[in-house]
């Protein structure tokens, strides 16, 4: 018998694949490539009034408005001076009503693709009851550090994927 239910075996399999990795304050993350659309310079945002501190604005992409995050500030990261090396990375995520919406994401630095197999990715471990991680696909481990896999999905609640589109 299998320790592994399919439910879970499923989810398991889920998260094996590619990851564009990328840094935010000295950690390494990492996105499904599936989600990435594309990586663009940073480029004059357009701040939108009455949204959340972490919603720099939007951008208009090739004729396209597009919201824009800061994920230092999201994550409740120290902010810092956009530099050379600081990017967006434009996603697509499960939107509310408009189905797929794109939004761009304020990081420090983009480093590369990688395939993570399934034998190097961890759950994360539980932080209390007061720390949710439910936009944490799971723990890659590589060398001696550690990428945090993001589910993008998860990364903004509901209400501010609401407002997101409100912006967009």
């Amino acid at each position: 018998m299998s320790a592994i239910s399919p439910h879970n075996e499923d989810q398991s399999k889920s998260r094996e694949g590619k990851y564009l990795t990328f840094s935010l304050c000295g950690e390494d993350y990492g996105l499904g490539i599936l989600k990435v659309r594309e990586i663009i310079g940073m480029m004059p945002i357009t701040p939108v009034p009455q949204t959340p501190g972490f919603v720099k604005g939007v951008i208009n992409l090739r004729g396209k408005v597009i919201p824009v995050i800061d994920l230092r500030l999201k994550f409740d990261m120290e902010s810092t001076e956009y530099n050379d090396r600081t990017c967006i990375i434009v996603v697509e995520t499960a939107g509310l009503s408009a189905g797929r919406l794109l939004v761009g994401l304020v990081v420090d630095t983009v480093s590369e693709v990688v395939n993570i197999k399934e034998s190097e990715i961890e759950d994360s471990p539980s932080f209390g009851v007061n720390i949710s991680t439910h936009y944490i696909l799971g723990m890659a481990k590589s060398g001696n550090s550690v990428k945090i896999l993001l589910d993008i999905d998860r990364v903004l609640t509901s209400q501010e994927m609401g407002l997101l589109e409100k912006a967009a």
